[in-house]
């Protein structure tokens, strides 16, 4: 089998409010709307589609690993460390909650954040070599 997957598209994420959360995504990250109705929002946002799917209550993207963390899916990346030192303090002069820069151990620097809907991301101070081209 000679073929394999290019990139990521789309990443679905569930949300309460389509309207609410697609506004935060836009006011608070940037990311820009190309489509909205009742039910979902389609927004791009760092090279990808991002879709906010409305959901049943409580419900998140986040996940529990075996030692009792929640863990995020997503991983956005930034181009090194000053770059993630200044989206930190601007995220944390936005409002949007955080964790604190961690290092974990391998190369660069991460942190957590949420949106309104207590969906869990991660973003990482090193970027991918096809986006540094």
């Amino acid at each position: 089998m000679n073929k394999k997957l290019w990139r990521v598209g789309t990443t679905y994420i569930p949300v309460n409010n389509v309207e609410l959360s697609s506004e935060w995504y836009e006011n608070k990250l940037g990311a820009e709307l190309s489509y909205k109705d009742e039910d979902k929002a389609i927004l791009n946002l760092a090279s990808q589609s991002i879709f906010l799917v409305k959901s049943k209550a409580n419900q998140s993207s986040n996940f529990i690993d075996i030692y009792g963390e929640e863990r995020f899916s997503l991983t956005y990346e930034v181009d090194g460390l000053d770059a993630l030192i200044a989206l930190h303090k601007d995220f944390i002069e936005n409002e949007i909650r955080v964790g604190d820069i961690e290092n974990r151990g391998h190369l660069g620097r991460n942190f957590v954040f949420f949106d309104i809907d207590g969906n869990k991301f991660d973003v990482w101070s090193e970027l991918s070599l096809i986006f540094k081209e």
